[in-house]
C-alpha cells in the first residue's frame, strides 16, 4: 500500500499540520504503553469456530445487523466481489445477504425469495436490543416455524453480554449466541467476530485479514511513524482552516462499499460537540461524471483522498470497433483497465494543478491482507483525529435521543 500527499498541505494549514505531528507522536508512544482494545486484535476462539460450524451447512447465509453491525463485513466481501458484476457464480463459500436497512417493501420481497432450507441467519446487535434488527429476526422466526423448519438449527447471533432481548430470544428459540467484544462499538467491530464470521462463511481468509491489519498496526505500537498519522493530521488542519468536509473516493467496484463503511466510522466518531467533518463517498471513475465538476469548481471546503490500484493491462480490448473514429480510434490499443488507471492518476492530478488537497492510496492488490491493513488505517486515523479535537471517538449521543422518540411515536400511537 502506498500513501502519497501530494499538495496536501496549503500555507494557510502547514503550521497546524506540524503541531498535530508533534502531538500525535507524543500520544503514540502513549499508546504504545497502553493500547487500546482496537489495537489488540484477538484470535478467533472456540465460539467462534463453533459458529461458523453451526451456520456452514447453509448455502445462503442473511446478515442482519444495521450500521456498523453489517458494513464492514460487506466492505470484506466485497474482496471476493460481492455485490458487483465480478462476484463468482460459485463462491468458494455462502453467498452472503445483507439487510442492513428496515424497508417493508424490500424485505418482504426477500422474505419470499429466500429458500429457508438452504438459508442460515445471523442476527447481530452490540447492545441486543436493535429495534430494526431484531423486527426483522421476529420476521424470520415466524417464517422458519411456518415453513416447519428449525430455529434452533438455522439461526446463530452475535450479541454483548448480560440480559438483552437477542439473548432471550436466543433461550426461548434454542440458537446460539457468541459474544460481541464488549469494549469495541459497532463501527470499529469488523476487525472482530462481527466482521470476520461473515467473512469467514464467505470463503475468505481471515488470518490473512488479521494479519494485515496487525502487520500495518506494529510499527505504530512500536512508536514509528504511520500514514494514519499524517492522515489525521492533515484532516483536522484542513478542518482548522475551513475544509470540514472529507472525500474519499475510490477506484474500483470492490471498495465501493468501503466509502460506505468510512462514511459512519467518520461521521459517527469525530460529529460531537458542535465540531465535526462530513464524509463524503464517491465511485470512480463514474462519479467523474456527477461530482467532479464541483470539486473542481466549487467551494474550496473539501480534503480528497483518492483510493485505487494499479490495473493496467487488465480487462477487455474494444479490439476495432472504433478504427473509422478518429476521436476514439485510441482506444483501440488499450485495455479497459489502462483507461480506468489512467482516469485515477487524471482526477487526482486534476485537482492538485487547481490547488486542491489530494492524498493518494495505491492498493497493491484487493485481497484479505491489503484490505485488513486499510481497515485499520482507517479505524486508527479516525481514532487520532478525535484525540487531536479532543473529543471521545467511542460514544454516539446524537444518536440516542431518535431511537427514544421513535419508540414514543409508536407506543403512544397504540394506547
Amino acid at each position: 500500500m502506498k500513501f502519497e500527499h501530494e499538495n496536501a498541505q496549503c500555507k494557510e494549514s502547514r503550521s497546524f499540520y506540524t503541531s498535530y505531528m508533534d502531538r500525535l507522536a507524543t500520544l503514540a508512544q502513549t499508546y504504545a504503553g497502553a493500547p487500546l482494545p482496537h489495537f489488540q486484535l484477538p484470535s478467533m476462539d472456540n465460539s467462534f469456530s463453533e459458529m461458523l460450524d453451526h451456520l456452514s451447512p447453509y448455502s445462503n447465509i442473511l446478515v442482519l445487523g444495521t450500521g456498523g453491525s453489517g458494513l464492514g463485513s460487506q466492505v470484506l466481501a466485497q474482496i471476493k466481489g460481492w455485490g458487483t458484476p465480478i462476484a463468482d457464480s460459485e463462491p468458494s463459500g455462502a453467498k452472503l445477504i445483507f439487510a442492513d436497512n428496515l424497508d417493508p417493501a424490500s424485505f418482504a420481497q426477500l422474505m419470499r425469495n429466500l429458500d429457508f432450507n438452504h438459508t442460515g441467519i445471523l442476527a447481530i446487535s452490540k447492545s441486543g436490543g436493535t429495534p430494526e434488527t431484531l423486527f426483522q429476526l421476529a420476521v424470520c422466526l415466524n417464517a422458519l416455524t411456518a415453513a416447519g423448519l428449525s430455529c434452533a438449527k438455522n439461526i446463530g447471533a452475535i450479541a454483548g453480554p448480560g440480559e438483552n432481548s437477542l439473548r432471550a430470544l436466543a433461550a426461548e428459540h434454542g440458537f446460539p449466541v457468541i459474544e460481541h467484544v464488549e469494549e469495541i462499538g459497532g463501527r470499529f467491530s469488523v476487525l472482530t467476530n462481527v466482521g470476520l464470521l461473515p467473512a469467514a462463511l464467505a470463503g475468505l481468509d481471515v488470518d490473512q485479514i488479521l494479519t494485515g491489519a496487525r502487520d500495518y498496526m506494529a510499527p505504530f505500537l512500536s512508536g514509528e511513524d504511520v500514514p494514519a498519522m499524517s492522515g489525521a493530521a492533515l484532516s483536522v488542519a484542513h478542518m482548522k482552516v475551513g475544509r470540514p468536509m472529507s472525500v474519499l473516493w475510490s477506484y474500483t467496484d470492490r471498495l465501493d462499499r468501503l466509502g460506505f463503511w468510512y462514511r459512519q466510522l467518520w461521521a459517527e466518531s469525530l460529529g460531537k460537540d458542535g465540531i465535526g467533518s462530513t464524509p463524503v463517498q464517491a465511485l470512480g471513475p463514474v462519479d467523474q461524471h456527477s461530482q467532479l465538476q464541483l470539486y473542481s469548481d466549487g467551494p474550496d471546503d473539501k480534503f480528497y483522498t483518492l483510493i485505487g490500484l494499479d490495473q493496467t493491462g487488465l480487462g477487455p480490448k474494444t479490439g476495432t470497433v472504433f478504427d473509422q473514429d478518429k476521436g476514439l480510434k485510441w482506444l483501440g490499443s488499450v485495455t479497459m483497465g489502462d483507461l480506468v488507471t489512467a482516469q485515477f492518476k487524471a482526477t487526482g492530478d486534476t485537482l492538485i494543478a487547481i490547488d486542491k488537497p489530494v492524498r493518494r492510496i495505491t492498493l497493491s492488490a484487493i485481497d484479505e491482507h491489503e484490505i485488513g491493513a486499510l481497515l485499520m488505517h482507517f479505524m486508527l486515523e479516525t481514532i487520532l483525529a478525535a484525540d487531536l479535537l479532543g473529543i471521545n471517538a467511542f460514544d454516539q449521543p446524537g444518536v440516542e435521543q431518535s431511537k427514544i422518540l421513535a419508540r414514543k411515536y409508536l407506543t403512544s400511537s397504540n394506547e
